[in-house]
C-alpha cells in the first residue's frame, strides 16, 4: 500500500511505495550531479502537483517542472510518431516519395497557402504586441519558395534505405552493412516556420518525427500541420503520426519530448541557453544529440587581402541576421589603416539596404575608427522598439564571443589583431567555433587558417554560404557548431538523409561454417 511520509530535507511528500514526489516544499533540497544540491523555490514549489514531474538537469541543477497535463500532451505526440515508426518498414519509397510531393503541392495551393498566412499574420501581431523578434517568424513569398524547393529535393532525392554501404566477403560467408532508418527523431526548434519541411525530411529515409516548435509561430504550425502536412501524409498512406507536433506552447513541452527514451536522436535549434539545456536534458535520458543554439561568423582580413574582395564579402555577409551573418571582424594591424576604411563603408552600405548599422570596437582599438563614427549617434531598430543609441560601443576582448541578435541594424564587432593567427586564437578562444572566413590572396594562409581555426565551416568569402539547402542542396536539420568539441562521424550539417543507423546482415553459403572446426560436425 502506497503511503505518503514526509521528506526529511524540506517537507515534500513521497510517495513511499514507488519513490513518487506528491508534493514539493520550499527549500527542499535536490541532489544533482553525484555531490550538488540544489533548492526547491517557493514559487516552484507552489506550482508543483501530485502527478507532476520535476526534472533535474544533472549538467546545471537546474530544476524544471513539467506540469502532468503537458506531459500527456508530449507522451502523445512521441507515441504517436513510435507506433508510426513501426509501421514504416511496410512503407514504400515510392508512398514517401508521394508525401513530400503532395506536401509541396499543397504548399504551392494559394489557397492553402491563404489560411497559414492568416494563421501567421496574427501570430507575428502577437509577438508584436510583446515586443518579440519577428524577423525569423513572419512567412513571405521566398519562404514560401524556399520550403516548397525542400520538399521536391526530399522528392527527388534517391531512396536509401537498404542501401548497402559495403560487403566483406568470406569464405563461405558475407556480411553486408547496410544502411537503415533510425527511428524516432525529436525536434525542437525557434519560431521559424519554414523547419516543417527541414524536420520532414528524415521520413525519406524511414524515420519519422515529432517536433515542438516555439510559441510565437505556434498558430502557424497548426495551420501547416492543419491544411498542409497531415492531409499530405493520409494522401500518401503514410501511418498517422508519422510527422508529429506537439501542440503546446510550453517550454515544458520541449522538456519533456527530450526526456522520452523512445527518441532515437534529439535535435534542437534556437538561443544558446536554451539549446544546451534541452541538449543536456535529451542526453541524460540517454539520447543522442544534435544541436546549434550559438551562430555568429568571422571573417578575418589579413595583410595579403584584397580590398575589393573584402569589402564584397563584409557587406553581403550583413543582408540579414541569422547564425551565418557576419558577428565579428578581425583587420591585421598591418593593413587597418587601408581595410578598416573598407570595412565600415561596407557596413555602412549594409545598413543602406536595412536601418543603420552599429559598430562594437574591442577596447584599445578605437583609434582607427574616425571620429565622425564614434562620436556619432543611431536609431537602432530593436524587438522592443526603435531607441538612439551610439553609432560605435567600445566591447571587452572576453566579449567577443557574443552574438549581436539585430532586428533591422547591421550590428557587428570588431578587433584589430597583430596577425592572422592572433585571430584564430581569439576565434578558437572565444567563438561558439561555428563559421569563419579568411580574406587573403594566399593560398598558404588559407591551409595554415583551415589547419588552425577549429570551425566545421570556413571559406574565402562571404559568410552566408553556410547553409544546408543554400550549400548543399539538402535541406537542413540543424547546423551544429563545435562549440563542445568536433562532432563524432558527421559534419556540420545535419540533413534527413544523415539521419540513419548501420545494421549488419550476414549472408551464410556454407553450412559447415564453425569457429572451432576441428570438433565440429559436418553436415
Amino acid at each position: 500500500m502506497a503511503v505518503d511520509v514526509d521528506d526529511a530535507a524540506g517537507g515534500g511528500r513521497v510517495e513511499a511505495a514507488n519513490g513518487r514526489l506528491t508534493a514539493l516544499a520550499s527549500g527542499m533540497a535536490i541532489p544533482y550531479g553525484g555531490d550538488r544540491v540544489a533548492y526547491v523555490s517557493p514559487a516552484l514549489a507552489q506550482a508543483f502537483q501530485a502527478g507532476d514531474r520535476l526534472v533535474v538537469v544533472q549538467d546545471s541543477g537546474d530544476l524544471l517542472h513539467v506540469p502532468a497535463a503537458v506531459q500527456a500532451l508530449a507522451d502523445r505526440a512521441v507515441g504517436r510518431a513510435y507506433d508510426a515508426f513501426q509501421k514504416m518498414d511496410a512503407v514504400s519509397d515510392a508512398a514517401i516519395t508521394a508525401f513530400f510531393d503532395a506536401f509541396a503541392g499543397r504548399l504551392a495551393d494559394d489557397g492553402v497557402w491563404t489560411a497559414i498566412g492568416a494563421a501567421n499574420a496574427a501570430d507575428v501581431t502577437r509577438a508584436q504586441e510583446r515586443g518579440r523578434s519577428t524577423t525569423r517568424l513572419s512567412v513571405n513569398p521566398a519562404m514560401r519558395a524556399d520550403m516548397i524547393a525542400g520538399l521536391r529535393a526530399w522528392r527527388d532525392a534517391p531512396a536509401a534505405r537498404g542501401k548497402v554501404l559495403e560487403t566483406v566477403t568470406h569464405e563461405g560467408w558475407s556480411v553486408d552493412q547496410v544502411m537503415a532508418p533510425l527511428g524516432v527523431t525529436g525536434f525542437v526548434f525557434e519560431g521559424r516556420p519554414n523547419v516543417f519541411a527541414d524536420a520532414t525530411g528524415v521520413l525519406r529515409t524511414g524515420n519519422t518525427v515529432v517536433f515542438r516548435i516555439g510559441s510565437d509561430a505556434l498558430g502557424t504550425a497548426r495551420a501547416i500541420v492543419e491544411h498542409a502536412l497531415d492531409p499530405a501524409l493520409a494522401q500518401a498512406g503514410l501511418p498517422p503520426g508519422a510527422a508529429a507536433l506537439v501542440d503546446s506552447a510550453e517550454h515544458a513541452a520541449g522538456w519533456a519530448m527530450f526526456s522520452d527514451q523512445r527518441l532515437a536522436l534529439a535535435v534542437a535549434r534556437g538561443s544558446g541557453p536554451a539549446v544546451a539545456q534541452l541538449g543536456a536534458i535529451a542526453r541524460q535520458a540517454g539520447t543522442p544529440v544534435s544541436l546549434h543554439g550559438t551562430g555568429g561568423a568571422w571573417m578575418v582580413a589579413d595583410v595579403a587581402a584584397d580590398a575589393n574582395r573584402f569589402e564584397a564579402a563584409a557587406y553581403h555577409s550583413l543582408d540579414r541576421k541569422v547564425c551565418n551573418t557576419l558577428n565579428v571582424c578581425c583587420i591585421v594591424r598591418e593593413r587597418a589603416e587601408e581595410l578598416v576604411p573598407v570595412f565600415l563603408r561596407a557596413l555602412q552600405a549594409a545598413g543602406e539596404r536595412r536601418k543603420g548599422a552599429k559598430l562594437h570596437v574591442v577596447e584599445g582599438c578605437e583609434r582607427y575608427i574616425p571620429a565622425a563614427w564614434r562620436d556619432a549617434r543611431v536609431t537602432v531598430a530593436r524587438a522592443g522598439g526603435e531607441r538612439e543609441e551610439p553609432l560605435v560601443e567600445r566591447l571587452a576582448e572576453g566579449d567577443l564571443g557574443r552574438e549581436w541578435e539585430w532586428e533591422e541594424t547591421p550590428e557587428v564587432s570588431l578587433m584589430i589583431v597583430e596577425d592572422a593567427a592572433q585571430a584564430v586564437a581569439l576565434f578558437n578562444r572565444y567563438s561558439p567555433r561555428f563559421a569563419a572566413s579568411l580574406i587573403s590572396q594566399d593560398a598558404q594562409a588559407h591551409d595554415r587558417f583551415y589547419g588552425a581555426i577549429d570551425a566545421p565551416f570556413t571559406g574565402d568569402g562571404f559568410t552566408r554560404w553556410v547553409d544546408g539547402q543554400y550549400a548543399l542542396n539538402r535541406p537542413e536539420l540543424g547546423l551544429s557548431n563545435w562549440e563542445h568539441g568536433r562532432l563524432f562521424a558527421r559534419g556540420g550539417v545535419l540533413a534527413g538523409d544523415g539521419v540513419f543507423t548501420v545494421r549488419s546482415r550476414v549472408r551464410q553459403t556454407d553450412l559447415n561454417l564453425d569457429r572451432n572446426p576441428d570438433t565440429a560436425k559436418r553436415f
